[in-house]
C-alpha cells in the first residue's frame, strides 16, 4: 500500500501504541483487499459496547482497554485506548435498563453495557444505539468517505445519502475511529458504484410492505451487486427506502442500489450504469410479488401468534405514530406481546407526543437500543411471531428457531389483538 507521511507516522507510533496497532490492522486489511491506499474518513459507525460472554471475560481480565484492543484492534497487547480521532457513533447494541422486566435479557449484560457506555462515551463515542444513525442526526454528505457497519445502515448511506462505505466490521471501524483512515476499495471507488442489473417493476409497489418485497426480490436476484430499479412504483418515502434496502441486504448482500430520478447518483438510467451498456431488464410483476410474499411467509404453519415485532430497521417517529393510531382503543390478546424497536431519542419523542401512552394502553411496548435479532432474545415461550419487516422475517426464525409471519402493520396489529395470523396479500 502507498502510505502518506502521516499514515507512516501513525504506523510507527507517533500517536501512541493503540493508534499504531490500529494502523497495522488497516494496512493488513487493505493489503488483503489489494487496496492501493487508505482514504480519509471523519464519520465512523461501529460497535464497541455490545455485551457478550467473550467481552465480559476480556473486561474481567483487563478492563475495557483490553476488550477494545482484542475485539476492535485485533491486538493482544495491553493498550491504553485514547479518545477517538474522528466522530464515532455506537450502532445498535444490547437492551438497556428500561428493558428489565419486559425482555428476558441477562441483567449482567445490561450492567456490562451500562459500564461500557460510560467508558466509550468518555472517549468520544456517541451512544446513538441504533441501526439507523441517519435518523439520529448522523447524516454524512454526498461523496463523503465513511466507515460504517450494519447492512441496512450501509445500504442506506450509499444509496439514499450518496456517501461512500463498504460494510465494515468491528475491527476495521475500531481502527478507523482512532486513525480517521479506512482502506480505499469497493464502494469508495466511483467505478464500483454503477449499476449491474436492471429491474423493471410492472406491478403495484404502493406501500411499506411492497417496498420490502421488492427489495427482497432485488437482493435475491443480484446478490452482492447493484440493482437499478425502474418502472411502475409510487414515489417512495425515506421509510420505504429504508425498508427496501434492508430487505435487499438480507436476501442478498446489496450495499448500493439506484432508483433513477430519486437516489442522488442516478438522475437517469444511463447515469446509473455509467459508461457501460444498460442490460436487459428483469421484470418484477404481480407473479413475482406474490412469490416474494409466499417466500417470506413459508416459515409459519401455526396461526397462533405469541409475539409481534415492529421496527426493523428501527422505527421512525412516523412509523411509531402509525402504530399508535392502529392500536388506539384496542387491547392486545392475553397470549401476545408487541414490541416496537426504535432509537432511544425517538422513544423520548414518542413519549412527549403521546404515542407511547396509546401503545402502552393497548399492552404494547416501545423498546430502545437493540432488537431480538441483535440480542437473540424474544418474549419467553415465543413459538410464532409476526412482523412487518422482511429483514426480521428472513433472520429471526434461524436465529431463535421460531416461526414467522410477514405482512402489513394492520395485519400485525390484528394478530396482536386476536392472537391469530389472518394476513393475506392484497
Amino acid at each position: 500500500m502507498i502510505l502518506t507521511d502521516d499514515e507512516k507516522a501513525m504506523r510507527d507510533g507517533a500517536e501512541g501504541r493503540a493508534v499504531a496497532a490500529a494502523m497495522d490492522l488497516l494496512i493488513r486489511y487493505g493489503e488483503a483487499l489489494d487496496a492501493e491506499r487508505l482514504c480519509d474518513t471523519r464519520n465512523v459507525a461501529g460497535t464497541t459496547t455490545q455485551p457478550s460472554p467473550a467481552k465480559a471475560r476480556l473486561v474481567a481480565e483487563g478492563g475495557w482497554n483490553k476488550a477494545f484492543a482484542v475485539i476492535n484492534l485485533d491486538c493482544d497487547e495491553p493498550l491504553e485506548i485514547p479518545d477517538m480521532k474522528v466522530p464515532t457513533c455506537q450502532l445498535q447494541h444490547g437492551f438497556g435498563p428500561d428493558s428489565v422486566g419486559t425482555v428476558p435479557y441477562p441483567k449482567e449484560f445490561v450492567e456490562l453495557q451500562t459500564d461500557a457506555e460510560a467508558f466509550y462515551g468518555r472517549r468520544g463515542v456517541n451512544i446513538l444505539a441504533t441501526c439507523t444513525p441517519y435518523q439520529m442526526g448522523n447524516l454524512p454528505v454526498r461523496g463523503e468517505h465513511i466507515a460504517w457497519m450494519e447492512s441496512s445502515a450501509v445500504v442506506y448511506a450509499n444509496s439514499v445519502i450518496g456517501a461512500r462505505t463498504n460494510c465494515e466490521g468491528g475491527a476495521s471501524t475500531g481502527a478507523a475511529s482512532l486513525t480517521g483512515k479506512i482502506p480505499c476499495w469497493g464502494n469508495h471507488l466511483t467505478e464500483n458504484r454503477y449499476g449491474t442489473h436492471l429491474v423493471h417493476v410492472d406491478g403495484p409497489v404502493r406501500d411499506f410492505m411492497d417496498w420490502g418485497m421488492l427489495g427482497y426480490f432485488a437482493g435475491g436476484l443480484v446478490q452482492d451487486q447493484r440493482p437499478v430499479v425502474v418502472g411502475e412504483y409510487a414515489h417512495p418515502s425515506l421509510v420505504d427506502l429504508k425498508h427496501f434496502g434492508a430487505a435487499a441486504a438480507s436476501s442478498g448482500g446489496v450495499e448500493l442500489y439506484h432508483l433513477p430520478g430519486i437516489t442522488p447518483e442516478a438522475p437517469t438510467v444511463e447515469a446509473a450504469f455509467g459508461a457501460g451498456p444498460v442490460p436487459e431488464a428483469v421484470h418484477y410483476g404481480p407473479a413475482e410479488r406474490r412469490a416474494m410474499y409466499e417466500t417470506l411467509n413459508d416459515q409459519g404453519s401455526s396461526t397462533d401468534v405469541d409475539f409481534i415485532l415492529l421496527g426493523c430497521p428501527h422505527a421512525s417517529i412516523d412509523q411509531i405514530r402509525a402504530a399508535a393510531r392502529a392500536l388506539d382503543g384496542k387491547r392486545l390478546h392475553s397470549g401476545t406481546q408487541l414490541w416496537i424497536m426504535a432509537p432511544r431519542a425517538l422513544k423520548d419523542l414518542a413519549d412527549r407526543s403521546g404515542y407511547t401512552a396509546v401503545i402502552e394502553a393497548a399492552g404494547g411496548k416501545i423498546l430502545a437500543d437493540s432488537c431480538p435479532a441483535m440480542s437473540r432474545t424474544a418474549p419467553a415461550g415465543t413459538k410464532v411471531f409476526a412482523t412487518d419487516s422482511a429483514k426480521q422475517a428472513h433472520y429471526l426464525p434461524a436465529i431463535l428457531g421460531i416461526e414467522a409471519w410477514f405482512g402489513t402493520l394492520d395485519d400485525c396489529v390484528d394478530a396482536a389483538v386476536t392472537g391469530r395470523w389472518r394476513g393475506e396479500l392484497r
